[in-house]
């Protein structure tokens, strides 16, 4: 390992933070809802993400039927309670809402889309259609700004005009618009502009404060069309907020893969997006280089997870030995991508996740209710790095370790990744003073980083370890 710690090679703008999305594990009264909020709070995160989305329709949209001329559906019985219990958890913190499913009436489809009376059950089918019966886009726009309103203002008036009053009073920093446009809907560049700049101008009435993210992409690589007209002025209404892009990964192993192999895949298939990013990067600062970058679903989603999800009844096999760690690291690893590149945001997918509902991509212990290495990873960065640091110029030849040396505010700290299941040992460079490591490995289970105090200048290393050097 070499460092120079005289010389800053970049200087990160990066904060590391979650996801959290709503399904049944984390309402009240659930097996998994008081140790979620309990780590969500200790946390302490910005920009953490909210989501309510389509597989559970009562619980993501507010108002399911149509309205008439006698009535309206607004209805907020399943969605408050769990956004309530969000916000007490991250008061003080900055969130992003993403109410990303829209009510199906909204859209042109063969019949009326059904959903269940149960709000608890799984649902797949909601999101269907690719035309919006407004043209113009305006009833959308207005189903958006009573959102707000409702949780901003103390309520809203509905399309009959009759006044709904919710008491709340809270301040969103941000409203991301719609999750995986290029999935849900399969919106058109055209379409999904058009789209954002009425949106957008209709929640500013409502909050003039409030700033916005986009796009949301959810296979970015394939992508680029839309990033080329977005991120376009010329292509938007005077006065749009272009504040933040966004868009996902995920590792995806082939479902015949060993896990002994994953290790090699994880990290490949990383490299591959981190390609991608630099790419759309170059686009953004090209086209609109005020926009910020928020990559708001960074994991892994294992074959296990999507055979679950598809096959009725299915029993999907537990997440291998060491998988939580070899995730986290993968996680460590792009977050000191990201941050050479200048991402300003890098968000972990996500905070609960359990069989039917994505279980590899969990960050709590769905078993125990505990978080895990992932959310610990998260912890661990969180704790230690941030925007202002100074990434020092970093150079170490074993190509299985990730290895970066910043200059923090709390002093010289050096992150090293293991992406082996292996264990290694790395050397500090000759006049390093190092005083103690953290870390998240494989003897530290679920429980909080361990602490040890340095000897030498050797660091052992078990296999996918996070480790926190520092330095005087």
């Amino acid at each position: 390992m070499k460092i120079d710690w005289s010389k800053t090679a970049f200087e990160s703008k990066s904060t590391p933070t979650l996801q959290v999305v709503v399904n049944p594990q984390i309402l009240r009264g659930s097996t998994m809802h008081d140790g979620t909020f309990a780590a969500l709070k200790m946390l302490g995160a910005d920009y953490v993400r909210y989501v309510p989305w389509l597989p559970y329709p009562k619980q993501a949209v507010a108002e399911l039927d149509p309205p008439t001329k006698d009535k309206t559906s607004w209805n907020f019985k399943y969605i408050d309670p769990a956004l309530e219990d969000f916000m007490k958890a991250t008061e003080g913190h900055s969130v992003v809402m993403n109410f990303s499913t829209m009510p199906a009436w909204l859209w042109k489809t063969d019949k009326p889309v059904t959903y269940p009376d149960d709000p608890n059950q799984v649902y797949w089918e909601y999101t269907q259609g690719t035309e919006l019966r407004d043209p113009s886009m305006k009833e959308a726009a207005d189903y958006y700004a009573r959102l707000l309103s409702w949780y901003e203002k103390g309520g809203f008036t509905d399309e009959n005009g009759k006044h709904h009053e919710s008491g709340h009073h809270y301040k969103f920093a941000y409203w991301e618009v719609l999750n995986e446009i290029d999935f849900e809907h399969h919106w058109t560049p055209e379409a999904y502009t058009k789209f954002y700049d009425a949106v957008t101008a209709a929640m500013l009435k409502v909050d003039p404060d409030i700033k916005f993210m986009a796009v949301s992409s959810a296979s970015p690589r394939t992508h680029g069309q839309m990033y080329e007209y977005f991120l376009d002025p010329a292509h938007h209404a005077p006065d749009t907020h272009l504040d933040f892009l966004t868009y996902h990964f995920y590792a995806s192993p082939p479902e015949s893969e060993p896990f002994s192999a994953m290790q090699y895949t994880f990290f490949d298939q990383a490299d591959g997006f981190l390609a991608t990013a630099r790419y759309i990067e170059q686009i953004k600062h090209r086209l609109s280089p005020n926009t910020k970058t928020d990559l708001n679903e960074l994991g892994v989603i294992l074959p296990e997870d999507s055979k679950s999800n598809r096959i009725p009844g299915y029993k999907a096999k537990p997440e291998p030995e060491g998988y939580w760690n070899l995730a986290g690291a993968m996680y460590a690893y792009i977050y000191i991508e990201g941050a050479k590149m200048g991402i300003d945001v890098l968000g972990e997918s996500q905070l609960v996740g359990y069989p039917t509902q994505y279980p590899s991509v969990s960050m709590m212990n769905y078993n125990t209710a505990k978080p895990n290495p992932r959310f610990w990873v998260l912890k661990l960065l969180k704790d230690n790095f941030g925007p202002g640091d100074h990434m020092m110029e970093t150079a170490e030849h074993n190509r299985d370790l990730a290895v970066q040396a910043f200059g923090t505010a709390k002093g010289k700290k050096i992150l090293v990744i293991n992406k082996r299941g292996v264990a290694q040992e790395i050397t500090l460079p000759e006049g390093t003073a190092a005083t103690s490591v953290s870390y998240v490995a494989p003897s530290t289970g679920d429980g909080q980083p361990g602490v040890k105090q340095m000897q030498g200048s050797k660091v052992q290393l078990e296999p996918y370890e996070v480790a926190v050097i520092s330095v005087q």
